[in-house]
C-alpha cells in the first residue's frame, strides 16, 4: 500500500466519494483542486490544496512527499459543445494530464491513476464492448480522454516498468452528478417527462461510492500497472430498468407512454433550428435525444477478475440511496 496519495479534481461530482473511500482504506489524503472545498466536505484528516493541473509549479509542489496519485480533474462531457472549447478540452485533459505525469516522475511517485470513461469506445453499434474493442470516440472529451490515456500508459518509473492504470468508467450517478441523470431525475419528479422510444437501449452504469472502491483497488494491487480497466456495476441496464429504479426510489409510477423516436427527433430538429435562428438556447437538442437513446454495452469483468473488484450496489439500491441524499439536500 502507497500511504499517502494526491487526488486531484477532489472536489468535483465523484471526487469527494474517491476521497472518502481512499480514507476510509487507510491512506492519507492530499486533495488537489481547483476550488476551495466547502465546509464539512471532506473528513478533517485530509489535507487540502487548492491549485490548477495546468500550473506546472503548483502540481509539482502538491507532488512532494506523495506515493501515488489518483487524476480526476477533467473538462467534463457535455451535449453539443461549442467549437471553441476545442482548445480547453485539449488544455485540461491532454496538457493537464502531462503536467500530472510529468511532475509524478519527477518526484518519484509510484503509481498513477487516471480516471477515464467508456466513451473512448464511441458507437457500440449494438455489439458488447470490452477492454480489446477498438476505441473510436466521437466527441472533444472523448478524444482527448483517449490521448490522456496514453500519456498515463506510456509512464514510465526508473526501473522501467509502467506506472499508470487507467479506469474507464461507466456512467456515474449519485447525489451530486450532473448533466443527464440529473435532468432525468428532475423531469421525473415533476411529472414533466415523456420518454422518447421504448427505453430498451442498453446503458453501462457505476455507483459513485462503487467508484471510489475502484480507486482505492487501483492504487494499492500490485498487478494493476500499465493495464486498462473498464468500471462498472457488472450489469446491463435498459433505460427501461433505470427510469424504473428511479421511479420506485421516489415513490412514483414510471412513464405509461413514449413517443416515437423518428418522428420526435425530427421535431426537435426543427425546433433547434429555429431556436437559433432567433438566437435563443434551445431546451432539447437532437444530441440530447441521441445521447438518450443511445445504446451502449460494456463488460466490467476485467477488473472483478484480476483485482477482485466486487460492485456493492445494485441498480436499485444506488438509486435509492441517491434519490434519498438529493431530498436530504434539497436536490429535487
Amino acid at each position: 500500500m502507497f500511504p499517502k496519495v494526491l487526488i486531484t479534481g477532489a472536489t468535483g461530482a465523484i471526487g469527494p466519494r474517491v476521497v472518502s473511500a481512499m480514507h476510509h482504506a487507510g491512506y492519507r489524503i492530499r486533495s488537489f483542486s481547483v476550488d476551495e472545498p466547502p465546509s464539512g466536505l471532506f473528513p478533517t484528516q485530509i489535507e487540502v490544496v487548492v491549485g490548477d493541473i495546468t500550473d506546472h509549479k503548483a502540481v509539482q509542489s502538491a507532488m512532494e512527499g506523495v506515493d501515488a496519485i489518483v487524476h480526476l480533474a477533467a473538462l467534463l462531457h457535455i451535449v453539443n459543445p461549442p467549437p471553441e472549447l476545442r482548445g480547453k478540452y485539449e488544455h485540461v485533459n491532454i496538457d493537464g494530464t502531462k503536467t500530472v505525469v510529468e511532475a509524478s516522475l519527477n518526484a518519484g511517485v509510484r503509481r498513477v491513476v487516471l480516471f477515464s470513461t467508456i466513451a473512448v469506445y464511441g458507437n457500440a453499434d449494438g455489439k458488447v464492448l470490452n477492454e480489446t474493442s477498438p476505441t473510436r470516440p466521437e466527441t472533444d472529451y472523448a478524444r482527448t480522454k483517449l490521448v490522456a490515456e496514453q500519456i498515463v500508459l506510456n509512464a514510465k518509473g526508473p526501473d522501467g516498468k509502467p506506472l499508470g492504470v487507467v479506469l474507464r468508467l461507466g456512467a456515474v450517478y449519485g447525489s451530486r452528478i450532473k448533466g443527464n441523470y440529473e435532468r432525468l431525475i428532475r423531469a421525473l419528479a415533476r411529472n414533466r417527462f415523456i420518454p422518447v422510444g421504448r427505453g430498451l437501449n442498453r446503458r453501462t452504469l457505476i455507483y459513485e461510492k462503487d467508484v471510489g472502491r475502484a480507486a482505492a483497488l487501483a492504487v494499492s494491487h500490485p498487478s494493476a500497472t500499465g493495464r486498462v480497466f473498464n468500471v462498472t456495476d457488472g450489469k446491463f441496464h435498459t433505460l427501461n430498468e433505470i427510469i424504473e429504479s428511479i421511479c420506485s426510489a421516489m415513490g412514483r409510477k414510471p412513464p405509461r407512454w413514449f413517443l416515437p423516436v423518428g418522428p420526435t427527433r425530427s421535431l426537435i430538429g426543427l425546433i433547434e433550428k429555429g431556436s437559433r435562428a432567433l438566437r435563443l438556447k434551445p431546451l432539447v437538442t437532437r444530441g440530447m435525444i441521441d445521447k438518450y437513446t443511445e445504446d451502449i454495452a460494456v463488460e466490467g469483468r476485467l477488473i472483478q477478475n484480476e483485482l477482485g473488484f466486487v460492485p456493492r450496489y445494485e441498480l436499485e439500491t444506488g438509486w435509492g440511496e441517491t434519490i434519498e441524499e438529493m431530498r436530504k439536500g434539497g436536490g429535487i
